[in-house]
């Protein structure tokens, strides 16, 4: 397997999840707007990312390699998880919604953005199942060689997404204002999941079979 394919492979899946309308995503294109803090927010955030998906690729990978038949059992569920995410992704393309920060309010120190941002990171328990249990399992189902450059992949999506939405805020707020903007975000984003879904159970086909 080439390092390109891993790489791409995180990225696409980090990518996918990400780009949701919610609190963390609404609180980054805030800061965006205001210009406050952004090189703060946007480094916190994705540095957040990239830890827990290493954390959660290495931590599974160190449980796979005593208990190699889990990859098939992680493959499978990763598949079945992506598989219904991507029909997720699909139904709200049906019934697209906005993506809208609020402007106003009193200006936030630094430490008053980072501790908000922080809430908004770590208290949403959907960050963990995200990155350290899907994100993880899939990059840890991948070959030894292939962790790292999925990793990178995945951090790198990560990184491209908060700072667009930073310090791009001024240009992208009127685009995600516009519902159809999400339906067509959330028509490739469906077909990026079950594209990937495939991928995996074809994976396990192979290796099993």
């Amino acid at each position: 397997m080439t390092q390109i394919a891993p790489l791409l492979t995180g990225f696409g899946l980090s990518l996918g999840l990400i780009v949701a309308i919610g609190a963390q995503n609404a609180f980054v294109l805030r800061q965006g707007l205001r210009r406050e803090h952004v090189g703060l927010v946007v480094g916190f955030c994705a540095a957040c990312d990239l830890a827990l998906i290493a954390a959660g690729v290495a931590g599974l990978g160190a449980v796979l390699g005593t208990a190699p038949r889990l990859v098939t059992v992680l493959s499978l569920g990763g598949a079945g998880f992506l598989g219904w995410y991507g029909m997720s992704a699909l139904r709200r393309a049906l019934r697209p919604e906005r993506l809208q920060a609020e402007n106003g309010g009193a200006a936030l120190t630094r430490m008053g953005a980072l501790a908000r941002v922080a809430g908004f990171t770590l208290l949403n328990p959907h960050v963990y199942l995200d990155t350290v249990l899907l994100v993880g399992s899939v990059g840890a189902a991948q070959p030894a060689a292939a962790h790292l450059p999925f990793v990178l992949g995945a951090g790198l999506a990560s990184t491209v997404w908060f700072v667009s939405l930073g310090f791009g805020a001024r240009f992208l707020a009127p685009l995600f204002a516009r519902p159809l903007a999400w339906r067509v975000l959330d028509l490739l984003i469906g077909a990026m999941m079950l594209t990937l879904a495939a991928g995996l159970l074809r994976q396990v086909w192979i290796t099993t079979g």
